[in-house]
Parts: C-alpha cells; structure tokens; sequence
C-alpha cells in the first residue's frame, strides 16, 4: 500500500506538517529551512509541545508559524491529552505528523487516527538501541557503526517500519554527545528527504519493509 496523505503535494498545494517537539528543535529547523526555500512541497502549519520552555517553539514563532504548548499535567491522563493533540492537529489540517525531540510516547489511539501517517527520528540504527540514550547505548555495546532512522510510528518505542537510515561510524574516544554530533546532521538530511518522498507519494508499505518507488521522469 502506498504511504501518503492521499494525493500528490505540490507548491501549490504543499503537503500540511504538523511537529511536535520537547527540545531544541534542530530537526524541526531543518524541516523549517526545507519548506522556506522550496526544497520540499510542504508547509509547516502548526508545531506543538509538551514543555512551556522548548526552544523549539520560538524556533517556529520566529518563522511564522503557530506554535503552542499542551501542558500534559493539565489533563487526567494520558489518552486525553493525546485526543487533545489530535484535535489540535486535525484543526490544523495537518497531513502528514512529524515526531522531532518528542519526547512522549504517543497512545495506540493517536497512532490509530493517524495510521502510517507519523514519522520519527531516531539517533540510531533500528532496531538496535531503541528508546533513550540511544548513543550511549551504543558506546557501551561496543559497536562500529551506529546512525539514525527516519521511521514511521507504529504502537511501539521505535519499532515502526524504517524509512531510511544512515551509518556513522563510532570512534574509540567517542562519548554519547560527540557521536550524537556528528550523527545530528545526518537527521536533519534524513528527514527532509522522508517527508519529501512521502509528499511525493514515493513510499510503499510491503508488509513490515518500506519499499521507496523511482522518481517519475517530468513529462
């Protein structure tokens, strides 16, 4: 099956984003550069977080975009602040849902109402070191190789079908903040591309293997 908001985005009906985040926002200024300069027919229409203070908030406010904070502790659990945010998302129009720092894991019902139409960063390669700390997890395994995965978010912590990766290799001297340097850039690279194949509805879904389709040649 394809992956896809059911149609074709283009510039001048650009693919509707909606981010949420919990941090510094670097993969969401990524996709901010994207979609200002052209590079993908997107627009981000709304960012939302779960922390008042996420520097990812001004981020978007400074490009223009509406960005606000849902404060999880204002809601009795967690399926009602996820329906929040679905609601919030759907009032947007949003079609396409891009995790970026979300540091929350979103309820069955939230995947369900926005089934295979979520993707997610993560800083390694899955599904190896799922979950937190993921580069140091690696170090502490030992291995040579480690990256980041753009995936599409299923009911699991990362288990969703993988989209794209990239390899990085892990250095004797490594510590978890200069792996995750040197894997950052690889991220925002990542993800630009992902959405961009999603908007141009590139994406096939065989079972669990996400199978990317040939650029179409222009007529």
């Amino acid at each position: 099956m394809r992956i896809d908001a059911g149609r074709l985005a283009t510039p001048e009906a650009p693919l509707r984003l909606g981010v949420l985040v919990s941090g510094r926002g670097t993969n969401l200024q990524a996709l901010l550069d994207a979609t200002a300069s052209g590079a993908i027919p997107a627009r981000i229409v709304v960012v939302l977080s779960d922390r008042a203070g996420a520097p990812a908030l001004e981020r978007a406010r400074r490009a223009g975009v509406p960005a606000a904070h849902l404060d999880p502790r204002a809601f009795p659990d967690r399926a009602s602040f996820d329906a929040c945010l679905a609601r919030r998302l759907e009032e947007a129009g949003v079609e396409l849902v891009c995790l970026a720092g979300f540091m929350r894991v979103l309820t069955p019902d939230f995947v369900r109402r926005f089934r295979h139409r979520i993707l997610n960063v993560h800083p390694s390669l899955l599904p190896a070191f799922a979950g937190k700390d993921a580069q140091a997890q690696a170090i502490a395994y030992g291995v040579k190789l480690s990256g980041c995965t753009i995936h599409l978010v299923d009911e699991g912590v990362d288990t969703g079908p993988i989209v794209l990766q990239a390899a990085v290799e892990v250095r004797d001297d490594d510590t978890p903040e200069s792996l995750a340097a040197r894997i950052l850039p690889h991220e925002h690279r990542l993800y630009v591309e992902a959405v961009r194949l999603f908007a141009s509805r590139r994406l096939v879904l065989e079972g669990r293997r996400v199978r990317i389709l040939p650029e179409e040649a222009p007529a």
